[in-house]
């Protein structure tokens, strides 16, 4: 007998061997020859066709022009530059909440791009807003600043500050009116060649990624359970409330009736 088929003897006569072929035959029974294995195979390949589909959309977009935007992943994938993007996933909400915005002045390279992430809660309507007026708000602001800051003891930090305040403000007019129990988070960075400057409203976070690949927080949440927000809140002389997860907002009117429900500043 030839060496090949001695082996071949071998195999096919260990037990291990037997074994495996009971083991693969019931496999195969229970896959295609039931109702339940039908359809695990079934979804198995509609999974594998939809990740090779959305990785094929992923590779045709990566070389897409500024402004790609992406509709199918998600609704909100959104190339702005080849610099930025933004990814956020709606989860079980009926409505997207979140709203984010990349404002940049091609005109003029002095002024510092406006980068805003708006984490909507109770509704889109306060993060819609946010996002629709606030940057552009800061422009102004910071417009008006470059004019004249060789004079000025206005910083790019108080026109930050400031302009969030005047912001809650507006939004929480403009929900009173209809009642809108709204709210939303706000991050907002000014990124120019030689500044960055980050203001936080609730619990979205700004990480540096410094050139050795550390991990750098440039702001801490507004939540609760916080220590330092626990201290900032008693030292108002007020008491924390357990029942939000944040507590700083722009809008959440329900939670300004009474106004002191809310002691906070960005």
């Amino acid at each position: 007998m030839s060496l090949p088929a001695r082996v071949m003897r071998c195999l096919l006569l260990r037990p291990e061997t037997l074994l495996l072929f009971c083991l693969s035959l019931a496999l195969w029974s229970v896959l295609f020859h039931t109702d339940e294995g039908k359809t695990i195979v079934r979804s198995s390949r509609d999974a594998v066709n939809m990740m090779k589909g959305k990785v094929a959309e992923m590779m045709q977009n990566e070389g897409a022009a500024p402004d790609a935007l992406d509709e199918e992943l998600s609704g909100t994938w959104q190339l702005r530059s080849r610099s930025a993007a933004v990814y956020s996933i709606q989860g079980r909400r009926d409505h997207m909440e979140d709203r984010f915005d990349i404002l940049t002045d091609t005109l003029n390279n002095s002024h510092p791009t406006i980068f805003g992430v708006f984490d909507g809660h109770g509704g889109e309507t306060a993060a819609e807003y946010a996002k629709s007026h606030l940057p552009v708000m800061l422009r102004q602001q910071l417009q008006r600043y470059e004019k004249q800051k060789e004079n000025s003891a206005v910083t790019r930090q108080s026109i930050l500050r400031q302009t969030i305040l005047d912001m809650d403000q507006e939004i929480l007019e403009k929900l009173s009116a209809s009642y809108d129990e709204a709210g939303t988070t706000c991050l907002v960075a000014l990124l120019s060649e030689q500044e960055l400057t980050v203001a936080n409203v609730g619990d979205s976070r700004a990480v540096l990624c410094d050139k050795d690949g550390n991990a750098v927080p440039l702001s801490h949440d507004h939540k609760p359970y916080q220590l330092k927000e626990r201290k900032r809140i008693k030292k108002a002389g007020e008491n924390v409330c357990v029942c939000v997860s944040v507590c700083v907002s722009l809008g959440c009117l329900r939670l300004r009736v009474p106004e002191k429900w809310h002691v906070w500043s960005p």
